[in-house]
């Protein structure tokens, strides 16, 4: 399959990429193009504002979460239909997993696509410098396509003249857009990085549209789309998550926590629970008073409920709700965000108190991949699982892992256990993508079928 496809990069983060990759979504859409967003690694937030500008859900594209061999795969099942697709690199172009080599950068990314890469340069604070920063990074790995240059925050004309002449006598990549500084376009951030889109609702549409707007007059949108075009038919099959899982009978529903206090989520994980037989059915905990009419099992991922948490612990007749249910043996998988609101208490404020423990916000940033093993049979992985996630939250528990933990996974100080699992109940801050573990959608599912058969003989 050919999808005409780019990758936004940078050399660090902090230079631009997400305003430009954004407004370069938002910028094409408006043209009447079907744009495929997608973003390399494991943040969530970034393609939020992605689907926004593009009308379509922002997929990641996680080499350490999913595997190598699916990015591909993952890329052209997001892409299927569209004209063009716009990949946002992660940190600087070649850093990825920590001590892993180039595994889950944009570079191996944009290699395993075959996608040719715009480097985003803040050239703020530099003039002929900016070539020999441009001529470091294409020469430093020749497979991967360095194409062109967009320059950010450029003062003046004079500033982007003196750029232009230095690119062009010492790198030989092409200027494709030269974007000057401004703050109308910013986008606030808080201790986790951008505030999500969810949260802003008519802010981040207004925001997402000033992005394509400075982006549409600053780069030569045609050159981009040419370049786009240039890369090569991909021969990997796409995606499909049907193919992943056997479907169990009975349709039984899977509640999944949203909103603003719970937007994390991959697009792939929704797919595969349908995939696999089941009704997926979206609520709001900050305003729905119970979970959905014959609710089967219960997903609560991540988000910032310690943003929310006044008006999460208010909500109270939903939080006795999942607590007796929870007792009653619902399936319940919870993540990060999901592990806090079952907690007992949040910064004071009371949850569902499905899991004994109090939950608190603090100044350290916990961060990273992890190598994980399940360390006995629980709702998503039976004992001995590996799995690969990600851990990113400001937030402490206390205690961090129970008397049956979720999973087992060395660390800098050593061995540590994290998360819990408790009758039907599988919480952890361990972030996970089940495109990479299909069998946790299916094990879900079966359970949930079993929870509906049990309440309907209960009944």
């Amino acid at each position: 399959m050919n999808i005409p496809r780019l990758v936004v990069a940078a050399p660090s983060s902090g230079a631009g990429k997400t305003t430009v990759a954004t407004g370069l979504i938002a910028a094409l859409a408006a043209r009447g193009l079907a744009v495929s967003p997608h973003k390399v690694g494991p943040d969530y937030i970034d393609p939020g504002y992605h689907a926004l500008a593009a009308g379509r859900p922002g997929r990641n594209l996680d080499a350490y979460m999913c595997g190598e061999e699916r990015i591909a795969p993952l890329f052209l099942h997001g892409a299927a239909g569209a004209d063009v697709a716009v990949v946002e690199g992660v940190m600087g172009l070649f850093d990825g997993a920590a001590g892993r080599g180039e595994l889950s950068s944009t570079a191996q990314v944009s290699k395993l696509l075959r996608a040719p890469v715009v480097l985003v340069v803040d050239a703020s604070s530099q003039s002929r410098s900016v070539a020999a920063l441009v001529h470091g990074f294409a020469s430093w790995d020749p497979e991967v396509r360095l194409a062109g240059v967009i320059l950010n925050r450029v003062a003046s004309d004079r500033h982007e003249d003196l750029l232009r002449e230095a690119l062009e006598e010492g790198s030989g990549v092409p200027v494709l857009g030269s974007v000057r500084r401004t703050a109308s376009v910013a986008t606030p951030s808080r201790h986790l990085g951008l505030i999500p889109a969810v949260e802003r609702s008519a802010q981040a549409l207004q925001a997402v549209s000033d992005m394509g707007g400075l982006i549409g007059r600053s780069v030569d949108l045609d050159a981009l789309l040419a370049l786009a075009r240039t890369a090569p038919p991909l021969a990997a099959e796409p995606w499909d998550a049907a193919a992943q899982v056997s479907p169990v009978a009975g349709r039984p529903r899977i509640a999944v926590a949203g909103g603003p206090a719970f937007s994390f989520s991959y697009a792939e994980n929704t797919e595969l629970l349908t995939a696999a037989g089941a009704e997926v059915v979206a609520f709001d905990p900050l305003r729905d008073p119970a979970l959905p009419p014959g609710t089967g099992a219960l997903v609560v991922g991540g988000g910032f409920p310690e943003m929310y948490a006044g008006e999460l612990s208010a909500n109270e007749p939903l939080r006795r709700s999942i607590a007796a249910l929870a007792a009653d043996g619902l399936p319940i998988a919870a993540e990060c965000a999901g592990l806090l609101y079952l907690a007992r208490e949040l910064d004071g404020r009371p949850m569902c108190g499905v899991l004994d423990i109090t939950a608190r916000m603090t100044e350290r940033l916990t961060l990273g991949y992890r190598e994980a093993v399940a360390l006995e049979d629980s709702l998503p992985a039976a004992a001995g699982t590996r799995v690969r996630g990600h851990e990113f939250h400001r937030t402490a528990c206390e205690p961090g892992a129970g008397e049956h933990p979720a999973w087992g996974w060395r660390g800098p100080a050593g061995p540590r256990t994290e998360g819990f699992v408790q009758g039907s109940v599988h919480a952890s801050y361990l972030h996970l993508h089940w495109a990479g573990a299909p069998q946790f959608a299916e094990r879900l599912a079966r359970a949930a079928a079993a929870f509906t058969a049990g309440a309907v003989r209960r009944g």
